[in-house]
């Protein structure tokens, strides 16, 4: 005969369930200028995050140099990891790996756009920004975001490169706002400017 829960033991219950459902819905941004250990960090926070990893690469190896950090990237990782290389559809990927995945890394923003504004305009990459957002309310699994601050130097001297400098700043502005922690990296060290509980 199946014994009954207490009401107090079905409250736990629910209680536990939405904690959970709240953990998996944890979105950190992490950002700063270039080498300053944005990849290695948000690495280390997933492996934290479950078993089931998710790297979601957005490098085009296009010339030997990037061929080279990218060899650099999957020798630190290692072969813990599933790797989906995806330069554009961001949102759809991520909305694929619903239900099969403990944390998604996308590494990184930066060169998603690069991509999309190289290969469309910037008003369409704007809107795939947009979409992006939207997607990251629908996961069921925590997703780390890594990013570059490029606006602190000097102003760019042609209409693409502003493009990008303002495109990349507006985006970064736009993932800032839905996730419940962002991460200034400084020289290797973790800056949090922003972290909210669920």
């Amino acid at each position: 005969m199946q014994k009954r829960q207490s009401s107090a033991a079905r409250g736990t219950e629910r209680v536990d369930a939405n904690k959970v459902a709240a953990m998996a819905s944890n979105i950190v941004l992490i950002t700063g200028a270039a080498r300053s250990g944005k990849s290695r960090y948000a690495e280390q926070q997933a492996r934290e995050l479950g078993p089931r990893r998710l790297y979601i690469a957005t490098a085009e190896a296009k010339d030997q140099e990037m061929c080279q950090r990218i060899d650099e990237h999957k020798r630190r990782r290692g072969n813990d990891w599933v790797t989906i290389e995806e330069p554009l559809a961001l949102a759809e990927t991520l909305l694929a790996q619903r239900a099969q995945t403990d944390c998604a890394l996308v590494d990184c923003l930066t060169l998603w756009l690069s991509n999309l504004l190289l290969a469309y305009e910037a008003q369409y990459a704007q809107a795939k920004v947009e979409q992006f957002v939207e997607a990251t309310r629908q996961l069921d699994f925590h997703l780390m975001l890594v990013s570059n601050e490029v606006g602190w130097g000097i102003v760019p001297d042609n209409s693409l490169a502003r493009q990008f400098r303002d495109l990349s700043g507006w985006a970064n502005q736009r993932m800032a706002a839905v996730a419940n922690e962002v991460v200034l990296m400084v020289t290797g060290i973790p800056m949090i400017v922003k972290k909210t509980t669920l």
